[in-house]
């Protein structure tokens, strides 16, 4: 039985939860008139009245009344490449003109263009740069996010990008999870020596970074444009030496096997994935990868090659949904907005949808554990919005700030 020697830090009532937890048999897991309750960075009760173990007064040294407003997990954008200096704004204007993706990369505009950029700035000004796209994302609601180097291509810009990660979550209080993506492009001065840059990325600074503490996760881009099946083998080998999980940009522009390829090395995510066969479909599915849709970049680059979201329904692939916040193909800040996107462009429903940027999401980081439900025993990441069904979140653009946020059990 509770007593006043342990009473909880906070007590949440009259909201209508949107526990996103699959055991609640109710759309959106929800509680109607719930309560959840909040000990230091955790929750320690979800449920009812009826549920609380002493009188209401007795629970929490403080309660607050959300007048039956919603209270979601915190949102979670699990691909992101937002450290980065510089735009592509005239890529953008080029594209409209009727120049192709490829055409741009391989007349040294895409992602190297941005390299040389983020390479030219200190880590104070990368940072500078960088933190309002995350504090943007951080003002709808999102308290968790990946971001990906890649746009360094050499050991000390690589750095820079992961350091500059680390200290956006600090600055922000927000858990970030940092990816190595030295596969990402290959740099102008290794135009002639590519088997030399790819043993630097793979066999030395990879090594080298997750020694300083510096990487959680690593990915490639597997593409014609971009690196090979043996490449990224290699790479995700290294990570596996390393204890490292791993994700892939997979089946973007075309079938290279490479949702399989992740599938095979039980990797936390296939993202992109709008080529992926129905026997990678069925791989991923046998791994427990998660299939990441990215409505954003399919958006700017007007594709029409649709993933396979049927059959990710019937396998049971859980998908997850992010902006992919980058300077070339998706300037997106919006995590409810790629949520809308989702729905519009994939059809997506918005249960989905939401649960894609909740709990499918935290599965795609490796967070299932602790993010992406409102469950006893996970972190205390809420978000409140004054709104009267889940569905308006993927309905309006641009309509909605929360009311009230909490990471970790903190105010923000």
């Amino acid at each position: 039985m509770k007593t006043r020697n342990d009473r909880w830090d906070l007590l949440i009532q009259n909201a209508r939860v949107a526990t996103m937890d699959p055991s609640v048999d109710a759309p959106y897991g929800l509680i109607e008139a719930g309560l959840v309750g909040i000990s230091g960075r955790q929750i320690v009760f979800v449920g009812n009245e009826n549920d609380l173990p002493v009188a209401m007064a007795e629970c929490a040294t403080a309660q607050l009344d959300l007048g039956g407003q919603f209270l979601f997990p915190g949102f979670i954008d699990c691909h992101t490449h937002l450290v980065f200096a510089g735009h592509r704004a005239h890529e953008f204007e080029l594209r409209l003109q009727g120049a192709s993706y490829e055409q741009i990369a391989r007349a040294g505009g895409g992602i190297v263009s941005t390299v040389q950029n983020t390479r030219a700035v200190s880590e104070a000004a990368l940072l500078a740069a960088s933190l309002p796209r995350a504090e943007a994302l951080a003002a709808e609601g999102v308290s968790t996010l990946e971001i990906k180097s890649g746009y360094g291509l050499d050991l000390d810009s690589e750095r820079k990008m992961l350091r500059v990660a680390r200290q956006i979550g600090e600055a922000l209080s927000l858990t970030v999870r940092t990816t190595y993506l030295g596969l990402h492009a290959l740099p102008p001065e290794y135009r002639e020596r590519r088997a030399e840059y790819v043993d630097l990325a793979v066999d030395h600074w990879l090594p080298t970074l997750h020694g300083e503490g510096l990487v959680d996760a690593v990915d490639a881009f597997m593409e014609h444009i971009a690196f090979t099946r043996d490449e990224t083998a290699r790479l995700f080998e290294q990570a596996e030496r390393l204890g490292l999980p791993v994700k892939l940009h997979a089946d973007q522009l075309s079938d290279g096997g490479g949702a399989a390829l992740v599938a095979t090395h039980r990797g936390l995510s296939a993202d992109h994935i709008e080529y992926t066969s129905p026997e990678a479909v069925a791989a991923m599915a046998a791994a427990g990868t998660v299939a990441v849709l990215l409505p954003g970049s399919f958006y700017c680059l007007r594709e029409t090659r649709l993933p396979p979201i049927d059959q990710f329904r019937t396998m049971r692939v859980p998908m997850a949904v992010s902006t992919d916040l980058n300077p070339g193909t998706s300037p997106l800040r919006s995590s409810l907005h790629a949520a809308n996107q989702a729905c519009t462009l994939f059809r997506l429903t918005p249960e989905e949808a939401l649960q894609g940027i909740t709990r499918h999401a935290a599965t795609a980081l490796g967070l299932a554990h602790a993010k992406g439900q409102i469950q006893v025993g996970m972190d205390a990441d809420l978000v409140a919005y004054d709104i009267s069904h889940p569905a308006e979140l993927c309905y309006w653009l641009g309509a909605h700030q929360p009311t009230r946020r909490w990471t970790l059990g903190q105010p923000r």
